[in-house]
């Protein structure tokens, strides 16, 4: 793809529970820009302030979680006049908060795991198994299954270290999927196998620990049907150029909507960069895609 403009900032780090990540993906993602032709200069965030370089033509966000995928960056980065990659303000705030992201799927007939909000053990009327997390985190920081009562209050606990209610989602047992959204299309769905455990920050993050077999061995009409609701569960939101949606694919065939990220993750071990690997792109082309198309999109709303 032929570039339109040179100058690029790569915002990185940021305050939140995934800041080592948002590093590395940082990292991934300078590295893959400078190689197909950009000037790039990398921007360490510390907190929730963020200074942005004279003569950046375009913001590459690579901040996951509170700040960086809230809205909040997306606030600050509109308000400066700077096209930036991901979705704009309301969609981010909306995919972060799993509550609201569920109350919209939920409103345009998307299917998603049965959930209710609790702040005591008191107050569960969901039957076990669940999944007990925090509305507000990602990277599956704070998310634990709970398959009996003693389990309960420990994971709830957690939970409430980053805020002050639990979302607890009936759990679906069946195969783990995820599908990279890129330019108004489905990438090829991934489905995640773990060795131990489940798809937790440690799993996520360390070489190995998961298997990623892309494209999912899944029946052709199964496949079609994950990413017809992983790229409606995107568009109801309002999301971006790219983004990627979590799907629980249930053992009668019928998949859930789990979350959408903003802004996934794109490390050696990311998701997304391995599906854009199956349907083409390497990791440079896949960065200079996402720029040059978020670049355009901005200029072309330009009255």
């Amino acid at each position: 793809m032929s570039r339109t403009f040179k100058k690029i900032t790569v915002l990185q780090g940021g305050p939140s529970t995934e800041r080592e990540v948002s590093l590395r993906s940082g990292a991934a993602v300078a590295k893959a820009l400078t190689e197909s032709g950009y000037e790039v200069t990398s921007v360490t965030v510390e907190g929730e302030t963020v200074e942005i370089p004279a003569g950046t033509e375009l913001v590459f966000v690579c901040l996951h979680g509170t700040f960086g995928e809230d809205g909040k960056l997306q606030r600050i980065l509109s308000k400066l006049g700077i096209p930036y990659t991901g979705s704009n303000e309301t969609a981010s705030r909306d995919a972060f908060d799993k509550v609201v992201t569920k109350s919209i799927f939920i409103e345009n007939g998307l299917p998603t795991p049965q959930s209710q909000l609790i702040s005591s053990v008191e107050d569960l009327t969901l039957e076990l198994p669940v999944a007990v997390k925090p509305p507000c985190q990602g990277s599956s920081v704070g998310v634990t299954l709970v398959h009996n009562a003693e389990q309960l209050k420990t994971a709830l606990n957690e939970a409430l270290r980053y805020g002050d209610r639990a979302l607890v989602e009936k759990l679906i047992v069946g195969k783990e999927l995820t599908v990279g959204i890129l330019d108004g299309k489905a990438l090829p769905v991934i489905e995640i196998r773990i060795k131990a455990g489940f798809y937790d920050y440690t799993n996520k993050y360390t070489p190995g620990a998961s298997e990623h077999l892309c494209p999912a061995p899944l029946d052709p009409e199964i496949t079609a049907i994950v990413q017809r609701v992983a790229l409606r569960a995107h568009e109801v939101l309002g999301c971006g150029i790219y983004s990627r949606v979590d799907v629980m694919l249930a053992e009668d065939g019928q998949p859930y909507l789990l979350e959408v990220n903003t802004v996934p993750g794109m490390t050696a071990t990311s998701l997304v960069p391995d599906a854009a690997k199956v349907a083409g792109y390497t990791m440079p082309q896949l960065c200079a895609l996402i720029a040059e198309k978020t670049y355009a999109a901005f200029q072309n709303s330009k009255p």
